[in-house]
């Protein structure tokens, strides 16, 4: 005979399991869409590239301090992907009045609008899922996904 316990533990230790296995597709689903959204931005935009861009945007600004540590990068990397968004004439930079050994970085007008378009695009694919779903089960999904965020 089993022990209640241990069904409950099974239980669990399935649907942990399964929560795992969605996790793992949610994430790499994330990465090519990453792909994807950098290469409609700019076709030799790379994810790393596409991800300060994207921060930056939705910032308004920021420099490559903030940048190495908010993505936990080498200063050395950040560089280089700031030198290259400036090259595709994706990023703009100008001495930061406050402390002029840095540099504040702004998205173009033409990255902010091609931006603004992978964004509502996807959106609107999102949207489209989540409308499957009753108030009570985007509550319970955000609650996991906070939670989540926390471990």
């Amino acid at each position: 005979m089993i022990a209640p316990d241990a069904v409950g533990t099974a239980d669990v230790d399935t649907a942990l399991s399964d929560l795992q296995a969605h996790l793992n597709l949610i994430f790499a689903r994330t990465r090519s869409l990453w792909k994807e959204s950098a290469a409609r931005v700019h076709p030799e935009l790379p994810v790393a590239g596409y991800k300060l861009l994207t921060f930056i945007d939705r910032a308004g600004s920021a420099n490559a301090h903030e940048l190495a540590e908010r993505f936990d990068m080498d200063k050395s990397v950040v560089s280089r992907q700031v030198r290259m968004l400036e090259e595709l004439g994706l990023l703009d930079s100008h001495p930061d009045e406050r402390d002029g050994r840095l540099r504040v970085l702004t998205a173009t007008p033409g990255a902010c609008t091609a931006l603004a378009e992978v964004r509502r695009e996807y959106g609107t694919r999102l949207r489209a899922v989540i409308d499957q779903l009753t108030p009570r089960e985007i509550e319970a999904a955000s609650k996991a996904f906070r939670l989540l965020s926390e471990v």
